[in-house]
């Protein structure tokens, strides 16, 4: 009776500990999901933030009337001439160029392989909480340079209020865009959502499931929303230093973050005439 009460009791202990087990990846599971959940978030509330920093507060003092964005009635030369204006301009390019260091090293091979091997599935959600963080920093320390002249300005009437108007229209119009191309580029996957949910269901990286043109294109153009940004960024009713800043750094590290060539293009014409040839078909039926 000795022998088989051991090891019926050892059956016992095993099935103990595969129910441990099992509950033990339930439970890191479940704090997968609630790490990814509050970073995706806090990554909306900061877009938010982001549209409003950079169009909202551009286009509303035009549309005011406050002339607190700059002084045109400030010569150049006292303007150049003025320390603090100096002091605020070298500020906010530290604030860019943090931005864009952490943005960099982020995603620069080595340090990706590193984060890969020690995040696991929470890479992606730990990149996008760290651009978030950066961002948030960079619109709460904005230093805005407001004792020199504009290097354009509409003020004269109608078009001081009509040029607001549209440049919000047309801000509206590219934001609206940006959020339909993030979706259509999987956003679950550029969030990190859908990374951790495969990996609870133990399926491989989503990223994998993609085509391989569609991988090749990813690696060089992770954030298809250039020409969009580009036009919120300069197309302002009044062109300040601080933002002249804002807009050359940023659409500089734009145009300098992806590699598209023949072959990516060439994927792009494929799939957008395949599409558009389904559809034609699809409406012909």
């Amino acid at each position: 009776m000795l022998p088989e009460e051991t090891s019926f009791s050892r059956s016992q202990k095993q099935i103990k500990v595969i129910e441990m087990a099992s509950g033990s990846v339930s439970v890191f599971g479940a704090l997968l999901c609630a790490v990814s959940l509050l970073n995706f978030a806090f990554v909306f509330i900061t877009g938010s933030d982001f549209i409003r920093f950079v169009s909202f507060r551009a286009i509303y003092h035009n549309i005011t009337g406050d002339t607190t964005l700059c002084q045109d009635s400030v010569p150049w030369w006292s303007a150049l001439g003025d320390s603090g204006v100096w002091a605020s301009l070298l500020w906010d390019v530290c604030l860019v160029g943090l931005f864009a260091l952490q943005h960099s090293v982020l995603a620069w091979t080595p340090v990706k392989r590193v984060c890969e091997r020690n995040l696991g599935a929470l890479n992606r959600t730990v990149y996008c909480c760290a651009t978030a963080i950066v961002l948030q920093v960079l619109m709460r320390y904005w230093q805005p340079v407001s004792g020199a002249p504009c290097l354009w300005s509409v003020r004269t009437a109608p078009w001081s209020i009509w040029f607001p108007l549209m440049c919000f229209s047309l801000h509206f119009v590219c934001w609206a865009l940006i959020c339909s191309i993030l979706v259509i580029f999987d956003y679950p996957e550029l969030m990190g959502i859908k990374q951790v949910y495969y990996k609870c269901l133990g399926l491989q990286e989503p990223l994998s499931d993609k085509p391989c043109g569609l991988q090749r294109l990813l690696s060089h153009l992770r954030h298809p929303v250039c020409l969009e940004l580009l036009l919120v960024l300069w197309v302002v009713p009044a062109l300040s230093l601080d933002r002249l800043v804002l807009a050359g750094a940023l659409s500089s590290y734009l145009l300098l973050g992806h590699s598209l060539d023949k072959q990516d293009l060439a994927y792009l014409c494929v799939r957008f005439r395949g599409r558009t040839f389904t559809e034609h078909e699809q409406k012909q039926e």
